[in-house]
């Protein structure tokens, strides 16, 4: 395991952890923080009050359990051997605070963050940034320190839970977008099918329509016949009975 990144939050210089040692002394002890002592009235102790300077050692021990509980000690092994970087525990100045926002600005022109809009390289950024501003603040007063905490990790929840609605809804347009792709494809298909179905419809229609030419044509030809046949008919009837009218008067004039 290589050795981490460099980050914004401030730490110590690694530490190279003997094989011989103790790890868990290492390790940083979060249930100090967690857990207090019952504290007993100053007069009720024996003995002579504990001195400011020694007042000041406990406050600092009690922000360096904190710190350690809020950021644990960064462990890496490199060349067989185990390094160990704690949380900065030395208070920052003004001139800390104006470095890191110069350095923030700087890593954001390294990494190419985007200005706007969903961008996990400044995501990351600024929230190394809110844990170093948190490490500073724990060092001055640990209450705001802790607020803080719970600020960061309420937002954290936030965005995740953001997250997990984006994802639910990049889910659901998927299924979305692929149910719509099947049924334009059916659709599709079931254009095609009535555009056949209207081609043979439109084959059957031309066919009786030349079906129906035909017939008519036929029935005219039919019709033409009989009535040539009808007037050759009136014609002969006409001429026999013509004749027979000549026959006739021919007849009565003989007899007269």
């Amino acid at each position: 395991m290589n050795a981490p990144a460099e980050s914004l939050l401030k730490y110590d210089r690694p530490i190279l952890v003997p094989k011989s040692a103790d790890k868990k002394s290492a390790k940083g002890q979060p249930a100090k923080v967690l857990k207090s002592k019952p504290q007993q009235h100053a007069d009720s102790l024996p003995g002579p009050r504990k001195s400011i300077t020694a007042t000041f050692d406990d406050i600092r021990q009690k922000n360096e359990d904190i710190l350690n509980f809020m950021f644990p000690p960064r462990r890496w092994e490199e060349a067989n051997r185990e390094w160990v970087q704690r949380v900065c525990n030395e208070p920052s100045t003004r001139v800390d605070v104006v470095n890191l926002e110069e350095e923030l600005d700087k890593k954001l022109l390294q990494m190419r963050a985007m200005e706007t809009g969903i961008c996990p390289l400044r995501r990351q950024l600024y929230t190394e940034c809110f844990d170093e501003l948190i490490r500073q603040v724990v060092l001055i007063c640990a209450s705001r320190g802790l607020l803080l905490l719970r600020i960061r990790d309420e937002i954290q929840m936030t965005i995740a839970a953001y997250q997990t609605f984006y994802e639910s809804s990049m889910v659901f347009g998927m299924r979305k977008a692929l149910h719509d792709e099947q049924d334009k494809v059916a659709l599709k298909n079931r254009i095609s099918d009535l555009e056949n179905l209207k081609e043979e419809l439109k084959e059957q229609l031309d066919h009786q329509r030349k079906k129906c030419v035909e017939v008519e044509k036929m029935a005219a030809e039919k019709q033409q016949a009989q009535e040539k046949k009808h007037t050759e008919e009136i014609q002969t009837l006409r001429k026999n009975n013509q004749q027979l009218k000549i026959q006739l008067e021919g007849f009565f004039t003989t007899k007269k």
